[in-house]
């Protein structure tokens, strides 16, 4: 899908003087190789922008991005903040004309501390490497987004990134603590704390947690961590014959007091998608895969069996972590079994956990008004919901695909929901802003922008 952002930075800098600052302050640091330009046009949405950019900034310190952006601030010319290219709505590629400043070289494990059960990280450090440095001190890092093996923590933070375990342990916002983010004019801010409580003035570090790189490039990252969790895991895999009687039932789960660690429910047609490209056996139906941890794990694990059963859903438990491991990685395996069938919208909608069954619904009057299939995977214990358009291979977006996108986000609107509760909005939601915020929030926000990026060259074009 070809995309054009608008830029409201300075409308002809002189890209030769841009270059040889950037060389000059930068050395190797600079590519314009066209492997590294073409790699930044794109991301794992599906988005393609319609030009290279300007050029490639792998910065290895924090130095490197405040100079970078002193140069840009300098000429007017647009920058993007980009880790490792994993995003769903298109909120870190870039065009002609702009620098894009990589952070993925920004990769280590700074500081562990057990005793403030916290570390501190540099943002291009790949979030399942992450937990793996931190396992040998006994501690994690909860947030689990699908992406975790590809994926930067400050891409993470960037998007406020969701995950599989969100419903006990929470989004990414809930696990930092401080930032230190560097401002389009190359100033350092230091924000938040190392303390469990901190109200000194604004919250700036919330602020900055799924800005998508539109208020500043986020350079380092204070997060808690927690203890490795004890006790047994206890993984559930039911299967129900419809996705109405799979979200039913996750609904009822949540609203008996149970509270699984993860829930995420795989419906049918995107089953079958996941058992074609792993090339495994479906029986059919849509698939609740539930896991319950800690020192109360089996107990709790028997009560969700008991609420699966008397819904006509057939339940297996395991205490086997390997199988744990083995059905989740089923589910990690949706998105790239819907690429393989061509170019894929990746929707991500988020309603209330008692709303689920009514917006499974919602999408399956769509279907059928539309005569389309829309393969839907959900974390079923946060109600967020990923619904997805099948392209083909010709990677445009036909209007009855938009037409039937706007429906359901407004359907999700109209049950409570958001547009997006873990992948942002960058330029594939930007059309329907104004639905969820309205005017008035919409122009508060874009004020907000404008104070922490005056010139505009932060992304521009990415969410507002």
């Amino acid at each position: 899908m070809s995309v054009t952002s608008p830029s409201h930075a300075s409308a002809h800098p002189d890209y030769q003087n841009v270059l040889t600052l950037l060389k000059d302050a930068l050395g190797d640091a600079v590519s314009t190789e066209s492997g590294d330009l073409e790699e930044a046009r794109a991301d794992k949405s599906g988005h393609v922008s319609g030009s290279a950019p300007l050029v490639v900034v792998t910065a290895r310190s924090i130095e490197d991005v405040q100079a970078t952006l002193r140069i840009a601030t300098q000429t007017g010319t647009p920058v993007v903040a980009r880790g490792a290219g994993t995003g769903l709505a298109g909120g870190a590629i870039a065009e002609a004309g702009q620098i894009v400043i990589s952070t993925l070289a920004m990769n280590r494990l700074l500081e562990v501390s057990i005793d403030d059960e916290l570390a501190v990280v540099q943002p291009g450090i790949i979030n399942a490497e992450l937990n793996e440095q931190l396992e040998p001190h006994g501690l994690w890092f909860a947030p689990d987004p699908a992406s975790r093996a590809i994926s930067t923590v400050g891409g993470n933070i960037a998007t406020n990134a969701g995950g599989l375990l969100c419903a006990k342990y929470g989004v990414t916002r809930d696990a930092v603590l401080g930032l230190k983010v560097v401002l389009a004019d190359g100033r350092l801010l230091e924000l938040g704390h190392r303390t469990v409580k901190g109200v000194t003035g604004l919250d700036l570090t919330a602020l900055m947690v799924g800005s998508e790189g539109t208020l500043g490039v986020i350079v380092e990252a204070t997060v808690k961590t927690r203890r490795l969790v004890a006790g047994p895991v206890a993984v559930i895999s039911a299967n129900f014959s419809t996705v109405d009687d799979a979200a039913r039932a996750a609904a009822v789960i949540t609203s008996s007091g149970l509270h699984p660690a993860i829930m995420e429910l795989i419906g049918e047609s995107a089953m079958a998608g996941i058992a074609a490209h792993l090339g495994i056996d479906h029986p059919g139906g849509s698939q609740l895969i539930i896991q319950a941890d800690g020192p109360g794990a089996q107990t709790e694990a028997d009560a969700i069996v008991a609420v699966i059963r008397s819904l006509g859903g057939t339940a297996d438990l395991s205490l086997d972590r390997e199988e744990g491991e083995r059905l989740f990685a089923i589910r990690r395996s949706f998105h790239p079994a819907m690429a393989a069938l061509g170019t894929v919208l990746i929707e991500d909608v988020c309603v209330p956990r008692s709303a689920l069954p009514a917006m499974f619904a919602a999408i399956g009057e769509i279907e059928a008004k539309y005569g389309i299939s829309i393969p839907t995977v959900a974390h079923a214990g946060d109600g967020n919901l990923h619904p997805n358009f099948i392209l083909g291979d010709t990677g445009e977006v036909p209007d009855e695909i938009w037409s039937a996108a706007d429906e359901m986000f407004l359907a999700a609107l109209r049950l409570g929901g958001t547009l997006t509760g873990e992948h942002g909005i960058g330029i594939l939601k930007r059309r329907w802003l104004r639905d969820e915020l309205g005017d008035d929030q919409l122009a508060l926000q874009e004020q907000i922008k404008a104070v922490f990026d005056p010139q505009g060259i932060l992304n521009p074009g990415k969410v507002f």
